[in-house]
């Protein structure tokens, strides 16, 4: 099993995120790596988005460009598999305690060598408010993630302050505009790690990234936990569907309160299907689009 350490365990909670090395074996990292392969080469047959697939702006069907699988646990079993790897598991179990749940059905963001679009500055939390703040993100790498390929970028401590203002024109989109809330974003700190490790981040922590401008992609398979006593403000829509989501222990219908921040993400966002969408109506964009660097160029 692969346990933090007392000292990681204190990162965590000190920064709002922590690393996590070589989680996954070999042979579990090239199968995730070979079934996120099929479900990409699916996108040669697409013109636009699909429920599976979100494709970078520059996408067409003669030069395919994916930048994120939806809800991948719906496309292959592998992937709601890997979400009870022990060694993850393991890993959550001195953060979460010993009954966790899995909140949706993650996501592959990716990367792409030389366009991989960028992620604007956000909080996950506002995405999604529980009842207590026992949620977090893990991210499985599937490729070394260097500051060259569009590292994620974690301003740590931030999961102690407030939950920002995430909409734009009265309308949810996702982000933070950082010239409208002077949000300090001086002490980001870059993530660097090899692929088969994790990062674990508190759903509280202000996080972003810019494009990949290297010639190595950098892809992320996301996965979001909680307490089982958390429950998401937004409700639930089907009780045995919900308690399906327990990757270990035990469910319950005592829902634990705690005083904790919340902004509602409504009126929803103008455009859906994913966060890259939510963000396409904030006015202040911090991180350059591939939009903005075929118009530069």
């Amino acid at each position: 099993m692969k346990k933090i350490s007392s000292a990681q365990l204190e990162k965590y909670e000190n920064d709002g995120y922590v690393v996590v090395e070589d989680v996954l074996e070999s042979s579990t990292l090239k199968r995730l790596r070979d079934v996120t392969d099929e479900v990409v080469a699916s996108a040669a047959e697409l013109t636009t988005h699909s429920e599976a697939l979100d494709l970078e702006e520059s996408h067409t069907p003669e030069n395919p460009r994916v930048r994120r699988i939806k809800r991948p646990h719906l496309v292959h079993d592998f992937y709601l598999k890997l979400a009870r790897h022990p060694n993850i598991l393991s890993a959550l179990t001195p953060i979460l305690g010993y009954d966790i749940r899995l909140h949706g059905g993650g996501k592959v963001n990716m990367k792409s060598a030389g366009y991989g679009a960028a992620v604007e500055w956000h909080q996950d939390w506002a995405f999604y408010p529980h009842t207590n703040q026992d949620v977090l993100a893990v991210g499985i790498l599937l490729d070394d993630m260097t500051s060259e390929n569009g590292p994620v970028l974690m301003v740590p401590g931030t999961h102690k302050g407030p939950l920002h203002n995430h909409h734009s024109d009265g309308a949810f989109c996702g982000a933070i505009d950082q010239q409208e809330t002077k949000l300090d974003i001086s002490t980001a700190q870059e993530v660097h790690a090899k692929a088969g490790s994790i990062s674990i981040h508190h759903a509280r922590l202000v996080h972003g990234s810019s494009m990949n401008r290297s010639n190595d992609q950098r892809r992320i398979l996301f996965f979001e936990f909680t307490a089982a006593d958390a429950w998401p403000l937004l409700g639930i829509g089907n009780i045995e569907e919900f308690n399906g989501r327990i990757v270990q222990g035990q469910a319950t219908i005592q829902p634990r309160l705690e005083d904790v921040p919340v902004r509602m993400p409504y009126p929803p966002a103008v455009f859906q299907g994913s966060i890259y969408e939510n963000q396409r109506t904030l006015d202040n964009r911090f991180f350059a689009s591939d939009k903005d660097e075929v118009a530069a160029s």
